[in-house]
C-alpha cells in the first residue's frame, strides 16, 4: 500500500493505523460529545495519543439519525481553533465535515485531511479541496444522515457501494485530485441495515480493489448492539473485535472511540501475522 499525502504529513500505511474520534459535538450517539469545548477536544487528543492514535478526527456536527443540524459559522467557530490548538501534536488532523465552506477554513487553519460523510458530493465541495496536499477520505452514504436509516434498500450492497465510491474517485481524479491522496469509507451504519453492514464487513477487500486504501468506521455503532445486545456504553469490545476483523480483511485505517483497546488488539495480531 503506497503512502497517503496527507497535508503536512505522508502517512505510511503499510501497518494499519488508528484515527481517534474526536467529537466536539453536543448530541453524539456514542456518548461521547464534548459539548462544543475546544479545551476539553485538546485534553481527548492528548488521552488519544497516549494511548496510540495515529490521526485525529474532529468533528463538530453530529451525523446520527434525527439530529439537529448545525449552522456553517458554528461549525467553522468551532473546526478551526480546534485544528489550530491541535497542529502541534505531531499528528495528521483530520476534519469531519461535509460542508464545503468548513472545508475550506479547516484547509486554511491547516487540516491534513477532510472526512466527508458526503463523498464530497455537496455543491463546491470538489472545489474546496481539489488543490494542495489535503488527505480526503470519500464515504458513502444512502440518503442524508437525518433520515438515513429510515429504510435503505440495495439489490447488492457491496456492489453498490464500491461503484459509488469509484465514481466519487473518478470525479475527484477529473478535478486534478491524485489518487495518493484518497481513502475509500464505505460508510458503516449510514444508510444500511445491519445485514447490509455485516455483508460489507464480510467482503472489506473488495472496497480496497482499486489499489486505493480503505477506512472502517463500526467504533459503538447500532449494528454491535443489535448483534450483542450490549448499550453504547457497554460495545467496546465488539468494537475492537469489529476493527480488527477490518484490519485483517483489508482496512488500512480504522476510526475508533476507544484507541488503547484497538491498539492492543493490533499489536497482538501484528506480532502473529
Amino acid at each position: 500500500m503506497p503512502n497517503l499525502i496527507c497535508g503536512r504529513f505522508d502517512l505510511d500505511l503499510s501497518v494499519p493505523r488508528i484515527m481517534a474520534i474526536v467529537n466536539l459535538t453536543a448530541d453524539s450517539f456514542s456518548g461521547d460529545g464534548l459539548h462544543r469545548d475546544v479545551p476539553a477536544a485538546i485534553r481527548r487528543a492528548e488521552s488519544a495519543l497516549r494511548d496510540g492514535a495515529d490521526i485525529l478526527d474532529i468533528g463538530a456536527e453530529s451525523t446520527r439519525p434525527g439530529a439537529a443540524p448545525v449552522s456553517e459559522q458554528q461549525e467553522i467557530d468551532l473546526v478551526v481553533p480546534a485544528v489550530e490548538a491541535l497542529l502541534g501534536f505531531g499528528v495528521p488532523i483530520s476534519v469531519d465535515t461535509l460542508k464545503p465552506a468548513v472545508m475550506r477554513e479547516a484547509i486554511r487553519a491547516g487540516a491534513d485531511m477532510i472526512n466527508d460523510v458526503n463523498g464530497f458530493r455537496a455543491p463546491g465541495a470538489v472545489e474546496a479541496v481539489a488543490g494542495g496536499r489535503t488527505g480526503l477520505c470519500v464515504m458513502h452514504m444512502q440518503g442524508e444522515p437525518r433520515t438515513m436509516q429510515s429504510n435503505p434498500r440495495y439489490q447488492d450492497v457491496v456492489f453498490e457501494v464500491a461503484a459509488f465510491l469509484a465514481d466519487r474517485v473518478d470525479v475527484l481524479a477529473t478535478a486534478g485530485v491524485a489518487r495518493e491522496r484518497i481513502v475509500l469509507d464505505p460508510g458503516f451504519g449510514f444508510g444500511k441495515t445491519v445485514e447490509h453492514n455485516c455483508m460489507m464487513l464480510r467482503e472489506m477487500a473488495r472496497f480496497g480493489e482499486r489499489g486505493l486504501p480503505v477506512l472502517a468506521g463500526l467504533s459503538r455503532k447500532s449494528m454491535l448492539g443489535a448483534l450483542t445486545g450490549r448499550p453504547v456504553e457497554q460495545r467496546v469490545s465488539a468494537s475492537v473485535a469489529a476493527a480488527l476483523i477490518a484490519v485483517q480483511r483489508g482496512a488500512a485505517i480504522v476510526r475508533v472511540h476507544d484507541v488503547a483497546p484497538t491498539r492492543d488488539a493490533l499489536t497482538v495480531w501484528q506480532a502473529v501475522s
